[in-house]
């Protein structure tokens, strides 16, 4: 796994200010990270940044991308296209998906068995590496506090091993514990467990403080 001194000479760019989004700048700007916010709205991601902190910068999404080495698609998966589309050059990015592509009702997938969120954004971003990770994540588990003094898997699947290291070391360096889960195709069987548990905690009554783990025994 690459060490955090070989993280922070990264520039994370977090695309979107929704909840996960601003949960995971929050947590990558507290580790000292060095984080620019994306938003198709610039203003908006400067209002954002300056609530973090001076050294935390922002501008629109292709701003954003052209400056960060890890890209953080913290969207909707039906909103990823228009922001690939207004990101620019992705050549060598590492794209980190963190999506479920779920149904309005959030009920089931509008993707998946076949192929996957991920596998998806890596055809419209062919010359990017996109990471599959933080899809099994609720936003109200992002803050420290909120985890209870646990600690959380994050499966990380992709085909490029050094981009999964990079994934793996930010995971582990805002306090999660990074899973290897296999290949870009494996997000066919990461993301139904995503929405397995949006399940577990919208419709089945334990909710948004449960997350699934792999245990070794």
């Amino acid at each position: 796994m690459s060490n955090n001194k070989e993280l922070t000479t990264m520039k994370i760019a977090v695309i979107g200010t929704g909840n996960m989004g601003a949960g995971l700048a929050r947590l990558l700007a507290g580790t000292g990270s060095d984080v620019v916010i994306g938003h198709r709205d610039p203003a908006k991601a400067a209002a954002f940044a300056a609530e973090l902190g001076a050294n935390v910068e922002a501008g629109g999404i292709a701003a954003a991308v052209k400056l960060a080495d890890i890209v953080i698609l913290a969207l909707p998966y039906g909103a990823v296209a228009d922001a690939l589309r207004e990101a620019g050059n992705l050549k060598g990015k590492i794209l980190v998906d963190i999506s479920n592509p779920i149904t309005a009702d959030f009920r089931g997938l509008v993707v998946g068995h076949s192929t996957s969120a991920a596998e998806e954004i890596q055809a419209l971003a062919p010359d990017a590496i996109v990471v599959k990770a933080f899809n099994t994540i609720f936003a109200t588990l992002l803050p420290v506090e909120a985890r209870k003094g646990k600690v959380l898997q994050v499966f990380v699947a992709g085909d490029d091993e050094k981009a999964k290291e990079a994934v793996s070391s930010l995971v582990q360096s805002i306090g999660f514990e990074p899973v290897d889960a296999g290949p870009l195709t494996n997000a066919r069987f990461i993301e139904p467990i995503g929405e397995m548990n949006i399940h577990f905690g919208f419709f089945l009554g334990k909710g948004p403080s449960v997350a699934p783990a792999w245990v070794q025994v």
